[in-house]
Parts: C-alpha cells; sequence; structure tokens
C-alpha cells in the first residue's frame, strides 16, 4: 500500500510538472498559433530569477509566485513588441526567430551567471509515507498546478478580458469591429503566456540546478504535450499532461527514468498519427 501511495503522488508530480511547464506555452499556441521556441529559456529565466532574488534575501515565495512571472511577462512584452507582432500567421518565420531568440538569451544567461550550476534550496522539508521518505516540495508543485489550471478556466470563461481575447483569436476582424484592438490583444495574450513560462521556472528552480542550457529540458515536454494535447489550452494541456505525465512515471517505475522519456515520446508520435488535430480536437472540439 505503501509503494502504491508513492507511485500515485509521483505521478501526480509528473503531471503537475508538465502542466506548470506547458501552460504558457499552451496560452501562445491555443489562442495565437505561435510555436514559441524560446519557450524553455523563458522557464530557464525565471528559475535564475528566483535563485538571484532569494540569494539577494528575498522571500522565496516571493520570488518564485510574484519575481519571476513578472520579470519574465516584461521580457515577453519586449519579445512581443520587437519581433512577435511583425511575423503572426508566418509560422516557419516565428519558429526560426524565437529559436534565434532561445540561442541568444542562453548566451546572455552565461555572460552574466557564467555556465556552473546554481541552485536554491527547497523551502518545504520531505515527508515519510510509510518506509518512503518523499519530497514535500512535490506537493507544493501539485498545489501550484491545480489553482493555475483553475485560475485560467475561470479567467478564460467568466471573465470580459477571457471572452475577449477568445473572440479576437478565433475572428480578429470581428473584434475590431467591436472596437476592441486585437495588436493588443495579442500582445497581452503572448506577454500572459510568458509570465506563466516564469512562474513555472520560478516554482521548478528549488528542484534542481539550473544551467543557461537547461531550457532544452523543459521545451521538448512542454512541446509535445501542447501539440498532442491541440488548441484547447485548459482541456487539451490537462489531457495530455494525464496521459503522458502517467505513462512516464509507471514506465519510469518499472524500468528505468530513461525508457519512461523514451515511452512518453513514443506515445506522443501514435497518439499524433491517430489524432492529428490533437486529443482536444478529436474529444472535446468545443471545449476552452
Amino acid at each position: 500500500m505503501d509503494y502504491a501511495a508513492v507511485v500515485f503522488l509521483e505521478i501526480l508530480y509528473m503531471i503537475a510538472f508538465l502542466v506548470l511547464t506547458s501552460a504558457g506555452l499552451a496560452v501562445v499556441f491555443g489562442m495565437m498559433r505561435v510555436i514559441n521556441l524560446a519557450h524553455g529559456e523563458f522557464v530557464m529565466i525565471g528559475g535564475y530569477v528566483t535563485i538571484a532574488s532569494t540569494r539577494a534575501g528575498i522571500d522565496i515565495f516571493f520570488s518564485m509566485l510574484v519575481l519571476s512571472p513578472l520579470v519574465v511577462g516584461i521580457l515577453g512584452l519586449v519579445v512581443e513588441r520587437i519581433v512577435i507582432r511583425h511575423l503572426y500567421g508566418r509560422m516557419i518565420d516565428t519558429m526560426l526567430a524565437t529559436w534565434g531568440l532561445s540561442l541568444l538569451m542562453v548566451g546572455l544567461v552565461t555572460l552574466i551567471f557564467g555556465n556552473t550550476p546554481v541552485s536554491v534550496t527547497a523551502p518545504i522539508q520531505s515527508y515519510q509515507v510509510g518506509a518512503y521518505q518523499m519530497g514535500g516540495y512535490n506537493l507544493f508543485i501539485i498545489a501550484v498546478a491545480i489553482l493555475l489550471m483553475l485560475a485560467l478556466w475561470l479567467v478564460l470563461r467568466y471573465t470580459r478580458v477571457g471572452l475577449v481575447a477568445r473572440g479576437a483569436m478565433q475572428n480578429a476582424d470581428v473584434a475590431s469591429s467591436l472596437g476592441y484592438n486585437p495588436q493588443k490583444i495579442y500582445m497581452w495574450t503572448f506577454t500572459a503566456g510568458a509570465a506563466l513560462s516564469g512562474l513555472a521556472g520560478g516554482v521548478m528552480a528549488p528542484l534542481t540546478g539550473l544551467l543557461p542550457s537547461s531550457g532544452s529540458l523543459y521545451i521538448a515536454k512542454s512541446f509535445i504535450t501542447v501539440i498532442t494535447g491541440g488548441a484547447a489550452i485548459i482541456s487539451g494541456t490537462l489531457a495530455s499532461s494525464i496521459i503522458f505525465g502517467t505513462v512516464n512515471q509507471i514506465v519510469s517505475f518499472g524500468s528505468t527514468p530513461v525508457i519512461g522519456e523514451i515511452a512518453m515520446l513514443a506515445l506522443a508520435i501514435v497518439l499524433l498519427r491517430l489524432m492529428p488535430q490533437g486529443i482536444t480536437g478529436r474529444f472535446f472540439k468545443n471545449s476552452t
């Protein structure tokens, strides 16, 4: 029974990890059809903000929950104004531009922080499940992921901001005729996506040491989660995160973490072959 509880908690943690690291990319792709290949670097910078702020004496929870999304959100705003707004509707050009941006950010972070791992101590102690010791901070990550999905659902479903944003993404001309500026909506949507990436990086920072190249560890899993989930932000991200997180952890416990990663990637290939429009394109066509 203890071992089953450990496996269940680890599955929940992996699902939460995928939800957190994919949410920003899901907002940008699901609402704007922009594939941001610098997403991993946005997450990485959020982690560095948390570590640098904590070392400067700022409370770690304030650093990860406020400063990281704020700083990365401002960075996303600048990127959208300088680069992304000129490339809407040109997916290949956007991918190339954001890939180049990711290389630039890696170089700048290396210049500022160096190429050695940096980390910060997790603020929550471990706990016992029978004979097994579990990381208490994992429970915090699960809680943050649940609150994030709930907040996104409420904003997109029940607020004027969410209604206007979804309407502009579906038909920019209609939104413009109603007095809304689609360019501003795109700008703030990309900014929100970047802020969510910063939040993910800040929350994940205490778990592993960070390097300027750490963004590559996030972009691959985020990318397959979002693409497999489909256009719907919440239902797509949740569905693919649950499937991939469960498969990854079960296979990892049965063999090795490397085999778990391979199983997740193989499953993504199969799902995309069977459902080219993603999970929500097949099962949740009218969902958020």
